[in-house]
């Protein structure tokens, strides 16, 4: 008994539904060989594509690098203005703190100063009036003459009447004529400048506080 010749398979053989071959192409393999010019333009080619890949990759770590960084700063501005603040207000009491020192050695100085100025900047208010008291403490004759040359320098031609209040500040004092008063203290004045500064840290911080208007002074 002969036995059936077994064809074997090649690629491309096409079947119908019962199996039989329709077609046998044989699978045949084409050999290219590539020029140098070729080889050059094909690599230079994966080089670009890898570069474009690298800087794509690169685009994406440093949009994520820069978006953390902008998480840490979000998170890190409310305490670095909280010690920016702190930092302002500690600077501002001790500029305070030095004004007050030095006020007082200039009053002690001239204790008189304040109330001299203040008769020159009133002198166009008080020229007409008949009278001026000037309240103050331990004021000496000589202090007293020198109130009463200020007084006649400014254009008042009137009585100036001294009253003597043990109860005031040095350089403290208070002018009282027919229609109008004047009065000044160191410690009411640095009170009002410390409420001030108060108020526009305390603004600049965010929280202001409604401060009531300090009283006019000379």
């Amino acid at each position: 008994m002969t036995q059936p010749q077994h064809q074997p398979f090649v690629f491309g053989t096409e079947f119908d539904a019962s199996g039989e071959v329709v077609s046998a192409r044989p699978t045949q393999t084409v050999k290219r060989v590539y020029l140098a010019a070729e080889v050059e333009a094909l690599v230079a080619q994966a080089r670009a594509e890898a570069r474009e890949q690298a800087m794509a990759e690169l685009e994406g770590v440093q949009a994520m690098a820069l978006a953390e960084i902008g998480q840490a700063v979000g998170r890190a501005l409310p305490g670095l203005a909280r010690v920016a603040h702190e930092h302002r207000a500690a600077s501002a009491d001790l500029a305070l703190a030095a004004a007050r020192i030095i006020a007082g050695s200039a009053l002690e100085q001239t204790p008189q100063g304040p109330l001299h100025e203040a008769l020159e900047a009133l002198g166009h208010e008080i020229d007409a009036t008949p009278r001026l008291v000037v309240r103050t403490a331990g004021l000496s004759d000589d202090a007293r003459g020198r109130i009463e040359a200020v007084c006649a320098e400014a254009g008042f031609t009137g009585q100036v009447s001294f009253r003597d209040d043990p109860g005031m500040d040095m350089a403290a004092f208070a002018l009282e004529w027919a229609d109008g008063r004047a009065e000044y203290s160191p410690e009411d004045s640095a009170r009002r400048v410390g409420e001030a500064l108060t108020a526009a840290l305390a603004a600049e911080g965010g929280h202001a506080e409604t401060l009531t208007a300090p009283e006019g002074d000379a």
